[in-house]
């Protein structure tokens, strides 16, 4: 189970580490249980620890009764908290995602941050959107960090990883306004009408979108900046985009 805490042992086994009552009670409510839960005495005895217990043995998963200690070495942390579970990979294929389920979907390309990607998860859960879809070479949505910063939304949104090419394929074989934040283009984002199901692309932190990526967007939008800064931070971005996006809905 401590070695799920690396990105090779976790893509061989199929499972990852989440950990706090929160998140794996939010798990549960969206119907997913763990394959191991391993919990300290302290922590057991809270009535949704209880619950997810019992739901977690009726489902055939193996509960483990263990020490602090142990909890933290499995976690990485000092501090552990007092459930930690691993759970099978929730992956989906590109083409098993339902583009008509949702009004908002992101994509991301080339993200690196873990933070980034479990904030942009939880932000996509707020906003009521389908899901992530990972392009190229991302940071992986199923490490310890990722999850624990999307707060438990990694369990109620699709999650997708594909390359370029291909999600340029899917998305132009059905309804989507692909939508890409740049600093190379003169329209505020505010000032477009976004058209249903909405793919926000948000690119790398350091680098963002390439331009032949650009070109490929039906819309290139980027968010004043007043101050010193030439950018925002990625995360933060993409809640902006979401919100502007979600407020135009709720206007209709």
């Amino acid at each position: 189970m401590r070695s799920l805490r690396e990105k090779k042992h976790r893509k061989r086994e199929g499972l990852f580490l989440a950990e706090g009552l929160r998140i794996l009670t939010e798990a549960r409510e969206a119907g997913a249980l763990p394959e191991f839960l391993f919990f300290a005495p302290e922590g057991g005895g809270h009535p949704l620890a209880q619950a997810l217990i019992a739901d977690t043995e009726a489902a055939g998963g193996e509960v483990i009764e263990t020490t602090p200690d142990i909890l933290s070495k499995l976690s990485g942390k000092e501090n552990a908290q007092t459930l930690v579970a691993a759970y099978r990979d929730r992956l989906t294929p590109l083409g098993g995602i339902d583009r008509t389920s949702a009004d908002i979907w992101i994509v991301a390309q080339a993200l690196r941050d873990p933070g980034n990607l479990g904030t942009i998860l939880r932000t996509s859960d707020a906003i009521g959107g389908g899901g992530l879809i990972l392009v190229d070479d991302c940071v992986d949505p199923f490490s310890v960090e990722a999850v624990r910063a999307s707060m438990g939304a990694l369990f109620t949104q699709a999650i997708a990883a594909t390359r370029w090419e291909e999600f340029v394929a899917w998305l132009r074989s059905g309804p989507g306004q692909l939508v890409g934040t740049s600093l190379r283009t003169d329209t505020d984002y505010q000032a477009p009408r976004y058209q249903p199901p909405t793919f926000i692309l948000v690119g790398n932190e350091a680098q963002g979108l390439p331009q032949a990526y650009e070109r490929e967007c039906d819309l290139l939008v980027k968010m004043p900046m007043r101050g010193k800064a030439d950018s925002l931070n990625a995360a933060v971005a993409t809640a902006v985009m979401a919100y502007e996006v979600l407020n135009q809905r709720r206007a209709r």
